[in-house]
């Protein structure tokens, strides 16, 4: 491994026309990117892939054209802009498939930009707070360039790279980045509070991160033998997990440990995780496959939606033709809840959008709207009017179990277009 005394040193050794994986979500390596961004404009034709970046606005700055381009398996508010004016590449993809991508060399990975832990006695750093891809990129990639940050969690699991695979590195200490939880609204309450009726003792909990997974954890404080099979470890698990609620003994898969594929939040959540064999940070190729998701019972998982159709059909990763997020997880842990014994997959979102000035249910999903989660594949949906379960119902009953559910000012409308557009007689 060569020590280098600085960011831009480390990411010397990056030439014209590579692929690059870079390590996501939380984990940012943010020094090395904007090192990247002054040593890829002596440069032309580099490719940057990512899940989600964090603070990587000096990579998606305007200049970079023709010498850094980005291939975005998921949009983030940087790189949102980019994929849409058509500055960036946007890939449709289950998260679960990412590392079989890399791993079947269909993808090309010359180089890996990491943030890691300093290396232990026998030369171990951890990939810390987010392992996801980034494992299989490490292990296909030519190169791996690291941060070696002091305050990166040492974490169990998926998570070490040895230095003699590290190809240049450099040392500083940089507070991680946090996320801060949103405060919840009284709509996200009613929807976090609908969502966590659906849990039942003994279940497996897979939820992403925001109001409402949080406001439905808030309310599961009375439910006993709770799991954690999940793609993101969030603050909101802590209170259930101090309180004894999630102690996964009820587990096929890692019974007693928490399984996750990357931690997004808080220094105190980051501080749980550090050294803790209580959670385990594995490949999101093994996380995210529905056949070992399905290996646990009941298993609940929890995921959003921008837009849902009458029939079912769920919008998760654009607003029409323009792309607002990604495929990610959803469709994964969807089939491993449909093959999980007792299992639930629960599709929580807003009625409205806009401030109430559209719905989000709507007769028809917008032109150009890429379907996620087929209406095959839906189970539950939840608003802050209630819950529909869709599994076995037919069109018609879709549509008036959806309906029901609907802000009661777009109902009457929605009911309309259902008998006139739809063709749909409504009971």
């Amino acid at each position: 491994m060569k020590h280098c005394e600085s960011a831009l040193d480390a990411v010397s050794c990056i030439h014209s026309d590579e692929f690059i994986w870079c390590h996501s979500m939380a984990a940012t390596p943010v020094l090395l990117l904007d090192a990247l961004a002054e040593h890829a404009l002596q440069h032309q034709n580099i490719t940057l892939m990512q899940l989600h970046l964090e603070h990587a606005d000096k990579v998606t700055a305007a200049g970079m054209e023709g010498h850094l381009r980005h291939r975005c398996f998921f949009a983030g508010r940087e790189t949102r802009k980019l994929i849409n004016d058509g500055r960036a590449d946007y890939v449709p993809m289950f998260l679960s498939e990412i590392p079989k991508l890399f791993r079947k060399g269909e993808q090309r990975v010359d180089t890996v930009l990491v943030q890691v832990s300093p290396p232990d006695i026998h030369g171990n750093c951890s990939l810390g707070i987010s392992v996801e891809a980034t494992k299989a990129a490490c292990d296909m990639a030519g190169k791996i360039v690291a941060h070696i940050n002091p305050l990166m969690p040492r974490t169990h699991g998926d998570s070490f790279i040895n230095v003699r695979d590290i190809h240049s590195a450099f040392e500083l200490s940089e507070p991680l980045i946090n996320v801060a939880t949103a405060s919840t609204s009284n709509i996200e309450a009613r929807i976090g509070a609908h969502v966590a009726s659906l849990v039942e003792d003994g279940a497996c909990l897979q939820m992403g991160i925001g109001a409402i997974p949080d406001a439905a954890l808030r309310c599961l404080g009375d439910r006993k033998n709770l799991g954690v099979h999940t793609e993101m470890f969030s603050d909101g698990v802590l209170p259930l997990l101090e309180s004894g609620v999630i102690n996964n003994s009820q587990k096929k898969i890692a019974k007693g440990r928490s399984v996750t594929g990357f931690a997004m939040g808080s220094d105190a959540l980051y501080a749980h995780v550090d050294d803790n064999p209580e959670v385990t940070f594995l490949d999101i190729e093994f996380v995210n496959n529905p056949t070992v998701i399905a290996k646990n019972s009941r298993v609940t998982s929890i995921n959003s939606a921008l837009q849902i159709d009458l029939s079912g059909q769920v919008c998760a990763d654009s607003i029409g033709h323009q792309i607002y997020s990604g495929v990610g997880g959803q469709v994964d842990f969807v089939l491993g809840a449909t093959y999980s014994e007792r299992g639930k997959s629960i599709i929580a979102l807003p009625s409205t959008a806009q401030r109430g000035a559209l719905s989000r249910l709507v007769t028809t999903l917008a032109a150009g709207a890429g379907v996620v989660t087929t209406r095959a594949q839906v189970d539950y949906v939840v608003t802050e009017f209630g819950v529909a379960q869709l599994r076995g119902r037919s069109l018609g009953q879709r549509a008036c179990d959806l309906i029901a559910i609907a802000h009661p000012d777009f109902q009457e409308e929605l009911a309309r277009e259902a008998r006139d557009t739809l063709n749909i007689k409504l009971s």
